[in-house]
């Protein structure tokens, strides 16, 4: 049986209608207990906020099946949308999903595979792990090659020996069938996760006409440290998730977007 957890508001109505968003990363249940200070975020939505602005979060375990990393979240995470779904104080209309890292890799491979969500937030994904596997992490110097082929990415082989594991498990290679609005949040100096593997997502969901935006704080790196960075990220997820799911009015920054010279000056956050 899955397991996750499910996060109510402390005046929870069970006579209402609520919006989900969907966090995760690989397993988390065993944190049931662990409290969660409401602050600014260093890459993730804040649970405390948002349980306290009307929202259900859903965090459920993933369960993972060598050299299918990706439909393996696929699986998890879409059986728990299902499940809740069925819940009468669910909506399932307006259901989003958001992760960092490696949560983030997932929520990419997601909107790929289904468009039951109506928005999604990926920090720090990788987008393509043809191009991310011969690189270093700059934080350690570490060959990224290791952690395709035995850890966290569970694709059970070199690239030579199964490209096509490769390939299906990039989110970039099937971008085109991405319709959920994607907010990625990718920082330049980023130890963990190459800059460019987000930059490259970006730039495929422009080049397709998607509806993506990018958040690139710099001289940041995996996680933002900076609390002036983390408010901001926090604004703009709270505002991104609620135009989608609350239908509440956009920001200027996801109509107009944020020029490069007008950025540190005009934060765009005004709701148009």
């Amino acid at each position: 049986m899955s397991e996750g957890i499910l996060y109510k508001p402390e005046n929870f109505d069970p006579s209402k209608k609520y919006p989900v968003v969907f966090y995760f990363y690989e397993k988390n249940s065993d944190g049931l207990y662990t409290y969660k200070a409401p602050a600014p975020s260093a890459s993730t939505i804040n649970i405390p906020y948002f349980v306290s602005n009307g929202y259900l979060v859903f965090d459920p375990n993933i369960y993972y099946k060598q050299g299918e990393p990706g439909e393996s979240a696929y699986n998890s995470v879409v059986s728990a949308a299902k499940h809740l779904s069925k819940m009468p104080w669910v909506d399932s209309t307006k259901m989003g999903i958001q992760g960092q890292s490696w949560g983030g890799y997932q929520v990419a491979y997601l909107v790929t595979r289904t468009n039951m969500f109506k928005a999604a937030g990926a920090g720090a994904p990788v987008a393509n792990m043809t191009s991310a596997y011969g690189g270093i992490r700059w934080g350690t110097g570490l060959n990224r090659q290791f952690q395709y082929e035995k850890t966290q990415s569970r694709i059970g082989a070199t690239l030579w020996e199964r490209p096509d594991l490769y390939i299906k498990n990039s989110p970039l290679f099937t971008a085109n069938k991405i319709k959920t609005p994607l907010l990625i949040m990718h920082n330049d100096a980023d130890g963990a996760v190459p800059w460019y593997q987000g930059i490259e997502l970006f730039t495929a969901l422009k080049r397709l006409d998607k509806k993506v935006w990018l958040l690139q704080y710099n001289n940041e790196d995996h996680n933002l440290v900076e609390r002036k960075n983390r408010k901001d990220l926090s604004i703009r997820l709270s505002q991104f998730f609620d135009h989608y799911l609350k239908a509440a009015k956009p920001a200027k920054w996801m109509v107009e977007g944020v020029p490069a010279i007008e950025k540190g000056r005009d934060w765009g956050l005004d709701l148009q």
